[in-house]
Order: structure tokens, then C-alpha cells, then sequence
């Protein structure tokens, strides 16, 4: 199918099999699921029946998804837990069930050993100590950690640790102030 072309509708036994089909592709949450399959239902009232019968089989299972998504974003790219949050959040997980998986994954994990690992994998060709001296740079590495999921105190430590000569961490210069 083209980006233009109209999809099939599906029927009630069509949106099962579609659904089969979807979860052997890769694991959905529930919630990500339904819109998918509202997206392709001939009538709305397809969808429910067929999302009660994968949660009776266990395919549709938002604890165990979100456990398999935040230890898989801990361990293959070693992401700070605000950012799991978010994506899982992103991909209609409900919060209670998203804060726990992300507690359980990063429950015996140091930040500061993590975003050491992000900061050597992100840098591993500049002296950090260098690049960190232009107020600049500073400020985008302070980004980078931030959007991928450390807490500011954790960052701010980090930064502090590789740029220790620079002078002032709370006011900016006066000429930067103008």
C-alpha cells in the first residue's frame, strides 16, 4: 500500500487476525493497539470484542509491556528513567502501571553511572573537559542529558564533574545578560 492509498476496512474475523498480526510484528500497548485497530474497523463496535479476547489470551498485557519496554531502554540505550516515562506515556500506557515498570527497571541502577555511560557514548571522540570550557556547549550537553531522561541534579553534577573550572553554575556572565 501506498502513503495515498485508502486501507482495507476490516470486519470483525479480518480485525483478529490483523491484530495477530500486528503483535507478532512487534508488542503494542493496549491502548496503541485499539487506535490501531479502530483505524482498519468497519464499525467501532468490532474493536472491543476483539481487545477483550487478546486480554483473555494475555496479548494484551500494559504491565508486562512496560516492563519489557523500560528495562529494554535502560539496557540497549541506557536512557535516563523521565524519558521512558514519557514515551511509555506517548504509547497510551496508563501512569501508575508506567511508573512502576520504570521504578522496578531502574531500581538497582545509578544515574550518575548512567549518564557517565551516555556522556562517554554521546562524546567519545572530544576531550569533554575542553568542549565543556564554551558556555555553549555547556548548555546543549545540559539538553542532551535532560531530553534523554536525567534529572537535572544528576546532569548538573555530571557537567560539574567535567567542567570543574567553570566558575559560576547559577548566574550567567554579565555580558550574556544584555
Amino acid at each position: 500500500m501506498g502513503f495515498g492509498a485508502k486501507s482495507k476496512k476490516l470486519n470483525a474475523g479480518q480485525l483478529w487476525d490483523y491484530a495477530l498480526k500486528s503483535l507478532a510484528q512487534r508488542a503494542h500497548s493496549a491502548g496503541d493497539l485499539r487506535q490501531k485497530l479502530l483505524r482498519r474497523a468497519e464499525s467501532a463496535a468490532d474493536v472491543a470484542p476483539t481487545m477483550a479476547k487478546l486480554s483473555e489470551y494475555g496479548l494484551t498485557d500494559d504491565s508486562k509491556f512496560s516492563e519489557a519496554f523500560a528495562t529494554a531502554r535502560l539496557q540497549n540505550q541506557g536512557l535516563g528513567s523521565f524519558r521512558v516515562l514519557r514515551e511509555l506515556s506517548a504509547k497510551r500506557v496508563s501512569s501508575p502501571v508506567a511508573a512502576k515498570a520504570v521504578a522496578d527497571a531502574y531500581a538497582d541502577t545509578s544515574e550518575s553511572e548512567l549518564i557517565e555511560a551516555f556522556l562517554r557514548r554521546k562524546f567519545r571522540n572530544t576531550d569533554l573537559s575542553a568542549f565543556l570550557k564554551e558556555r555553549k556547549n555547556l548548555a546543549n550537553v545540559y539538553r542532551r542529558l535532560r531530553t534523554a531522561g536525567f534529572t537535572s541534579g544528576g546532569s548538573l553534577d555530571a557537567l560539574k564533574r567535567h567542567a570543574a573550572d567553570v566558575e559560576d553554575w547559577s548566574e550567567p556572565p554579565e555580558d550574556e545578560l544584555s
